[in-house]
């Protein structure tokens, strides 16, 4: 079966070519499916019959699989797919009161970053997404926002995986929600542990989308234990490849720091980031600690997040918290995870 969602605008009308059928049935079907975004090919009521019928039995409209769909006291969505090899995955629609709807997707089943506090990272690597299979999970979210006269305004690639091991699927799958979905650059923020050579490229690309890099601490000591890429690229590169983003682009960075009790919230740090940090245009986001059953730290009392952002502020950086979604369902940063099934 073929995928529609998989094909360029050029491929379907190739495909259609072969059909006999005339060019301005593949424009029909492309607004089908991307300005009016309908959900089954009986919707396509500008299409004659018989198309309607060859396209139901030859192709298909997505390869997710919806197993569950969960929704919290605060009206996050979280979403488990079953992908054609059987991975499952899971993507999260957050509603804000100032009518933002992000969708939040995974880039990878599994992720091979094995960050301690983050459920995804305790459950391993299975495979990278291809760049349909992350963009289909936005496109999901959209169209059933559409069905409710609403729309989706932002995407975060901040689900499973990291984006930047899936680089190139990752930047097509971004472009794909510009061109397709009509996502705003600056509407789209990619998540990295700090894979340093592919911020360096992300420089490079002449995007306008937001960088977010996951902190955590520091000093390379406590960094390393949190997040072993650390142990690869120390601090001292990943600040290096954040100024080259910053020179390259213009843009400022966010810096995210998963607040955990005792840990990494008192006034010491706060003075060690500021100290870091310092001069560099950027912005903390701060997020408290969210519970995963691998790790037994706990989240920071809003009294130190806010003697925290006080201290930064000393040193000209800015900082903000995040506010916590989802954490019944367990949809909020760092708790998704599924069933990682051994590859080969």
């Amino acid at each position: 079966m073929i995928n529609l969602y998989e094909l360029t605008q050029e491929e379907l009308t190739n495909l259609l070519a072969e059909w006999g059928e005339p060019k301005f049935r593949a424009k029909q079907i492309w607004e089908w499916l991307y300005d009016k975004r309908v959900a089954s090919f009986e919707s396509m009521t500008s299409l004659p019959k018989g198309l309607r019928e060859r396209l139901e039995g030859e192709t298909t409209l997505g390869r997710l699989s919806l197993v569950t769909e969960q929704t919290s006291s605060d009206g996050t969505v979280k979403r488990l797919y079953r992908l054609p090899d059987g991975q499952l995955i899971e993507s999260v629609l957050m509603a804000y009161e100032d009518d933002r709807r992000t969708a939040c997707i995974s880039t990878q089943a599994g992720c091979a970053m094995g960050c301690v506090f983050c459920a995804t990272g305790q459950m391993g690597f299975a495979r990278h997404l291809s760049a349909d299979e992350i963009f289909e999970q936005a496109l999901l979210f959209a169209r059933d926002l559409e069905k409710a006269n609403d729309r989706l305004s932002n995407v975060v690639l901040m689900g499973m995986g990291e984006p930047f091991h899936n680089y190139d699927a990752s930047l097509k799958a971004i472009r794909r929600l510009m061109d397709e979905l009509g996502i705003g650059a600056r509407h789209i923020t990619v998540s990295t542990v700090g894979l340093v050579p592919q911020i360096r490229q992300f420089a490079e690309e002449g995007l306008q989308v937001k960088l977010a890099i996951s902190l955590h601490a520091a000093t390379d000591e406590e960094r390393s234990e949190l997040l072993p890429v650390n142990k690869r690229w120390k601090l001292k590169d990943l600040l290096d490849a954040c100024r080259y983003y910053i020179e390259t682009t213009g843009r400022r960075i966010t810096f995210e720091w998963a607040a955990i009790a005792g840990e990494n919230d008192t006034p010491d740090e706060a003075h060690k980031l500021g100290a870091l940090l310092k001069g560099l245009m950027c912005h903390v986001n701060i997020i408290p600690l969210n519970p995963t059953g691998g790790f037994g730290g706990g989240p920071s009392a809003i009294e130190a997040v806010n003697e925290f952002i006080a201290i930064l502020a000393e040193y000209g950086v800015s900082a903000t918290v995040r506010v916590r979604r989802g954490i019944d369902i367990d949809a909020g940063c760092g708790q998704l995870k599924s069933k990682a099934l051994k590859p080969g």
